[in-house]
C-alpha cells in the first residue's frame, strides 16, 4: 500500500465508478481495477460492493476512505514543511581566533549566517594567538585567523588584513600629552575598496620609546603582543617599563582604566576603550609602528566543504565590510 494507491482508492470512490475515475486519473480502467483489488489484497478485506451501476463503499471503505484522506492531507503537510526548509550547506564548522578579534568579527558574523545559512552551526574557540596556531595543527578548528603569521607548514594560509596597535590610559597631570604628534600622513583604509562611511579624525601618535618608557600594564609573553613590544624593544636596545604583568584580559583593563599604568591595544580593541575623557590617552604607536597581521588559515591538502567556504566568505566579508564603514581601523588585504 502507498500513496498514489490510496489516492487512486480515494478517486474510485468520489467518482462512484472505475471508470470515470479512471478517466478522471488518465489511467487505463483495467490498470485501476487491479489496483483496487491488490488494496483488498493487502488490507484483506472487500471495500466495495460492484454493481452494473457503479461501485458502492462497503463499511471497510469507508473507514478507509477516512483514514486515507487523512494520511494523505499529513503527506502533503509534510512535504510543504521540507520544502519551506532552507536549502544550501550544512554541518558544522568551528572557527579559532584571537580572543581579541573574536570580540570585534565573530558577533556580525553569527548573525549572519543564522539568518542567511541556519543549517550551519558555528562553534567558536577564542583564545591565544598561539593556541589558535595549534588549533589549527590539531585539527581542533576548521578555520583559523592566525596573527603574524604568514605561513605554517600544513596550512593554507592567505593575508586577511593589518591594522595598528594603540597605546592607552590615564593621563591626570598631562605628562604623556606633551609627548604626542600629529600624524604625519592619513591613516590608510581598506585596499583596492570604497573609502569608509565616515572618516573620524585621526588620532594622535607616540613614538614607541615614549611609549615604553611609561609605566605599562602587559600580560606575558604567552602573549603576541607583549611578545612583540619585548622583541621591537629589544632589537632598538630600549627597557620597557612594567609595572603590573598579569595574562587576565580583564585585570589588565581593571589596572589601566583605574590608571594603573598603560596598555598596548589592537585597533579590533578600541570599541572597548572608556568613554572619552580629558585625561585619557589613545595613541598610535609609530616608530617604529607596530603593525599585526591576521592571516586566514584553513587546511593544506583538503579542499574546504560548502559549509566551511561559507563560513570563510562571512569571516572576509564582514572584515572588509567593517574595514569600509570605518568600524574597524585595518588595511584590508585580500585582493
Amino acid at each position: 500500500m502507498d500513496l498514489r494507491t490510496l489516492r487512486y482508492f480515494i478517486a474510485v470512490l468520489e467518482a462512484g465508478s472505475l471508470s470515470r475515475a479512471a478517466g478522471t486519473l488518465y489511467i487505463a480502467q483495467p490498470a485501476l481495477t487491479a489496483q483496487i483489488k491488490k488494496l483488498e489484497a493487502e488490507l484483506g478485506a472487500q471495500l466495495f460492493d460492484r454493481s452494473h451501476a457503479g461501485v458502492t463503499p462497503t463499511p471497510a471503505g469507508l473507514q478507509l476512505y477516512e483514514d486515507a484522506r487523512r494520511l494523505l492531507s499529513d503527506a502533503d503537510a509534510v512535504r510543504e514543511r521540507i520544502q519551506r526548509l532552507p536549502q544550501g550547506p550544512e554541518g558544522s564548522v568551528t572557527v579559532a581566533l584571537p580572543f581579541l578579534l573574536a570580540s570585534l568579527l565573530m558577533g556580525p558574523v553569527l548573525a549572519q549566517l543564522k539568518t542567511t545559512h541556519p543549517r550551519i552551526r558555528v562553534f567558536v574557540l577564542d583564545d591565544l594567538s598561539l593556541m589558535v596556531k595549534k588549533a589549527m595543527l590539531d585539527r581542533r578548528a576548521d578555520i583559523g585567523i592566525l596573527v603574524d603569521t604568514p605561513q605554517v607548514e600544513g596550512l593554507q594560509c592567505k593575508p586577511l588584513a593589518r591594522e595598528p596597535m594603540y597605546f592607552c590610559g590615564q593621563d591626570p597631570d598631562g605628562t604623556v600629552a606633551k609627548l604626542l604628534h600629529k600624524p604625519a600622513k592619513k591613516t590608510r583604509g581598506a585596499r583596492n575598496s570604497a573609502a569608509p562611511a565616515t572618516t573620524p579624525q585621526p588620532r594622535p601618535e607616540i613614538d614607541f620609546a615614549d611609549a615604553v618608557a611609561q609605566p605599562l600594564v602587559l600580560q606575558s609573553r604567552r602573549y603576541a603582543i607583549r611578545r612583540t613590544v619585548e622583541d621591537t624593544a629589544a632589537a632598538l636596545g630600549l627597557p620597557i617599563n612594567i609595572v603590573h604583568e598579569h595574562d587576565s584580559a580583564r585585570v589588565i583593563r581593571s589596572l589601566y582604566l583605574n590608571g594603573a599604568g598603560f596598555t598596548l591595544t589592537p585597533a579590533c580593541a578600541m570599541q572597548d576603550a572608556p568613554p572619552h575623557r580629558p585625561d585619557w590617552i589613545v595613541a598610535r604607536i609609530t616608530r617604529p609602528a607596530l603593525p599585526r597581521t591576521y592571516t586566514l588559515a584553513t587546511h593544506a591538502g583538503k579542499p574546504a566543504d560548502a559549509a566551511t567556504q561559507v563560513v570563510i566568505d562571512a569571516l572576509a566579508g564582514q572584515a572588509r565590510a567593517m574595514i569600509e564603514r570605518g568600524d574597524w581601523e585595518a588595511e584590508w588585504l585580500q585582493r
